[in-house]
């Protein structure tokens, strides 16, 4: 017997997984938040539940808005079970299930009026967002702005009706700056370095292509904290529905599935306010770069690290993969090789408990996040969270075999078979290109770093393009097990 979530069942519901203890009707506005998929609601959103439960602020809540016409779906799941989710955090030997409601709206994606209006209420004093790294309009080699892709080519024309998140944001603050509102703060979510510099360079550059002066304003007087966020949540399917039904008891449209830990470090700039969240468990600091950068490097660093051979090797679930001796011996040698030796210290952090406990959390057999979900948009992620650390080695003159390794299984990966001769289905918004390319590559190597968008400079070093090409040879004529194990080895 199962009970179907919604605020009326919340009572049946409180018999198997824990409730707010507030009322949604009693919160107020003060959040705007764009892209509200499983990582926002198991992290920031959690957070705010827990903020509110401790009943000293009601005038945070989220309202939740979407750009692409993917966002009506998860929109039109929420709004059936009145915008509550199920969030359940899963460690090896328990789970616990709890209901949050910090989120009370979402606006319908292909309004822009209807955002825009929204924006401009002088309630919101934040407007976040977790777009992914590959929506933030930059190109992978030099990490700059990309004033020339066509979303803001139509913005910058249709600046009335825009379709990005950033030309939204602009949108909204230059309505405020009209009839003299103080300006929200924008605050990023998504794993990219400098993430509040990277949403500042986009919404500063679309609008230095509308209204050049509107581009110093913002650059003037809109705040762009950096931040550090981290709590792995894989997405949700049929599996996880119905183990929350068959161990809870909820019948829920979209839960969200999640390990116990998170972290939240972000830099404490709000000049319209913020909600007191140092006391759920949120780090403010003055520069989280060091953060950022330990954990882009060695925790997304290490996904990246090991996705492709877990793919290549047929496994499907990231605890699966840790299970394997080459995997996490790979995983291991590249970390403590060639990554974390260039990751500079970290305030209060040991970066070798960091790791270990990174290492424990990939293995959770809990948690169900899957292999292709790691594999996922490569072409954005790899210049973010494997590439930085090729270039650091090379400045330092430091060896590259295991990250140009990482490199070359990604492009055996696009190739578009695992070693066993099964299909790879596309997984990359540039999937076409990017396989293209590896086909050339196994036998140009050349060819795949010719890719100057992703590779820039580093087509041109002569000790990452020998390793990389060592790599990808080795891949194609003994295979995945083989040359991990040679590399294990010190024999490649």
């Amino acid at each position: 017997m199962t009970t179907k979530l919604s605020l009326a069942t919340l009572g049946e519901i409180a018999r198997t997984a824990a409730v707010p203890a507030y009322r949604p009707a009693d919160l107020r506005p003060g959040i705007v938040h764009f892209g509200v998929g499983n990582f926002h609601r198991a992290h920031q959103a959690v957070y705010l539940d827990e903020l509110f439960s401790r009943g000293q602020v009601r005038d945070w809540a989220i309202i939740g808005a979407g750009v692409r016409a993917a966002d009506e779906e998860m929109r039109q799941k929420l709004k059936a079970q009145d915008w509550l989710t199920t969030v359940v955090e899963q460690e090896a030997d328990h789970s616990t299930a709890h209901v949050t409601a910090a989120m009370i709206d979402y606006l319908r994606p292909g309004d822009p009026a209807a955002i825009i209006n929204r924006l401009a209420d002088p309630a919101i004093r934040i407007v976040s967002m977790t777009i992914t790294e590959g929506g933030y309009y930059i190109d992978p080699a030099t990490q700059k702005f990309n004033e020339k892709h066509p979303d803001i080519v139509w913005d910058a024309e249709h600046f009335t009706a825009p379709k990005t998140v950033f030309g939204l944001i602009l949108a909204g603050l230059k309505r405020r700056r009209d009839i003299g509102i103080a300006p929200f703060t924008v605050m990023s979510c998504d794993n990219i370095p400098g993430n509040g510099h990277v949403a500042q360079n986009a919404i500063v550059g679309l609008a230095t292509l509308i209204y050049p002066e509107l581009a110093r304003w913002v650059k003037a007087n809109v705040a762009f904290p950096n931040g550090m966020v981290d709590r792995i949540t894989p997405a949700t399917s049929d599996r996880e529905r119905k183990m929350l039904a068959d161990d809870f008891g909820v019948e829920d449209n979209w839960p969200v599935f999640c390990e116990a830990f998170k972290q939240w470090v972000v830099e404490d700039d709000f000049p319209a306010g913020r909600p007191p969240l140092e006391q759920v468990g949120v780090q403010f600091v003055t520069d989280v770069a060091p953060f950022e950068l330990m954990k882009i490097r060695i925790l997304n660093g290490g996904h990246a690290t090991i996705a492709y051979p877990a793919a290549l090797l047929d496994i499907h679930f990231v605890h699966e993969a840790m299970e394997n001796d080459l995997v996490r011996r790979f995983l291991d040698k590249v970390e403590h090789d060639e990554i974390i030796p260039i990751v500079p210290p970290v305030p209060e952090t040991n970066l070798e408990d960091y790791f270990r406990q990174i290492d424990s959390r990939f293995a959770n057999p809990k948690i169900g996040d899957t292999v292709t979900r790691l594999c996922l948009d490569g072409a954005n992620r790899q210049p973010k969270f494997i590439l930085p650390s090729v270039r650091d080695r090379l400045a330092a003159g430091g060896g590259v075999a295991g990250l140009a390794l990482v490199s070359a299984l990604w492009c055996r990966y696009c190739y578009g078979e695992t070693d066993s001769g099964a299909p790879i289905a596309p997984n990359d918004n540039d999937w076409d290109r990017l396989q293209a390319a590896a086909r050339q590559a196994r036998t140009h190597p050349a060819a795949w770093l010719a890719m100057a968008d992703i590779y820039g400079e580093l087509a041109q070093s002569q000790s990452f393009a020998a390793a990389f090409a060592s790599a990808l040879q080795s891949l194609w004529a003994n295979g995945t097990k083989a040359t991990l194990t040679a590399y294990l080895e010190g024999t490649r």
